[in-house]
């Protein structure tokens, strides 16, 4: 089978715990990774409470398993004691090497739920980042969680009341590619025509 996966990567540093949240406000589920030879940091604690209380389905990764110095069993109790996480399904990972990736994308089709079906034909859509593009203006970063979104529509940000047409809509592949249109459950942007970037609020 095909799947869409949309994978947001979020900072993490501790100190960017806002941009962490506003992103996990987006998704089903999160893939903790823990690294092997480092274990539990403070970010480690701060973001998975961040997931928990958005109770989102969690993935634990241990990466970095093929360094000599990696401590996998330590590292696993040490999961369960501090985050209460069993580490009975946690997956082995080398992003280096590449081992063990598949599984982890195996892993998220099977354990992290797609976005649950809505019949509300009315378009509603959370902004949880933006840039800004010297030639394109504001290009936002949006979940659809009813509703579609196409070039030509009109939209309403309901924390300015401004209404503006939407220019382009898109996905990232990892690349933006621009497409027809964004449907209830899927990750894109959206460049909407707005040249000055206080205009979008985020969340």
């Amino acid at each position: 089978k095909t799947y869409l996966l949309n994978l947001i990567d979020t900072p993490g540093h501790v100190d960017f715990s806002y941009e962490v949240e506003r992103s996990l406000a987006a998704c089903e589920g999160a893939i903790l990774v823990v690294d092997a030879t480092q274990g539990v940091e403070a970010q480690t604690v701060a973001n998975t409470h961040l997931a928990m209380n958005l109770d989102l389905e969690l993935v634990p990764v241990l990466n970095n398993t093929d360094l000599p110095n990696a401590d996998v069993e330590s590292v696993s109790h040490q999961v369960e004691d501090t985050l209460a996480i069993l580490m009975d399904d946690s997956l082995h990972v080398s992003a280096k090497t590449g081992e063990g990736v598949a599984a982890v994308l195996e892993a998220v089709v099977q354990r992290i739920p797609p976005p649950a079906p809505t019949e509300e034909p009315a378009l509603r859509a959370l902004v949880f980042d933006s840039l800004y593009d010297a030639y394109r203006g504001v290009v936002a970063y949006i979940r659809i969680v009813s509703g579609r979104l196409t070039p030509g529509d009109r939209i309403r940000m309901m924390a300015t009341g401004e209404d503006y047409e939407i220019k382009e809509v898109g996905i990232f592949t990892p690349d933006a590619e621009p497409v027809k249109q964004l449907n209830a459950g899927e990750v894109g942007y959206v460049i909407p025509n707005i040249k000055d970037a206080s205009q979008i609020l985020i969340g």
